[in-house]
């Protein structure tokens, strides 16, 4: 038998989704980049999704009411779809294709950390404790 799913989960999902791509891939268009330089704009999206993935998820969490959509909505629609590994993954490719190795290795490296950062910044600000980054 195959699993049930709530139909209204679904739909924060995917209208969130809708929210975050556009956002991204409007970003993307609006400043351009190049193969031979950093790509600021999907670097900015991708850490501002983190920061506000840590705080959507903690305050959903640990502060508001429970709510079967807001988590689904916001957390995985929304930041799931603004910062996506697949458009990292096009930029590091399109780096190795134009033989950027330190610029890919390089924007690799800074993403993950930056955007572990930025959610740990999220969580702890819903927290109110102090962070050292």
């Amino acid at each position: 038998m195959l699993p049930t799913h709530d139909r209204r989960e679904l739909a924060a999902i995917f209208g969130g989704g809708i929210v975050g791509a556009l956002a991204r891939t409007g970003v993307s268009q609006a400043f351009p980049e190049s193969a031979h330089t950093w790509p600021w704009p999907i670097f900015t999206v991708n850490v501002v999704g983190a920061f506000l993935l840590g705080y959507f998820i903690t305050r959903l969490a640990e502060r508001l009411p429970t709510s079967a959509y807001k988590r689904p909505f916001l957390g995985t629609g929304v930041c799931g779809a603004l910062t996506t590994f697949s458009t990292v993954q096009l930029e590091l490719y399109k780096m190795a294709r134009a033989h950027e190795w330190a610029l890919a290795v390089g924007y690799a490296a800074t993403t993950m950390l930056v955007s572990f950062a930025a959610v740990t910044l999220g969580t702890a600000m819903v927290r109110r404790v102090r962070t050292v980054l």
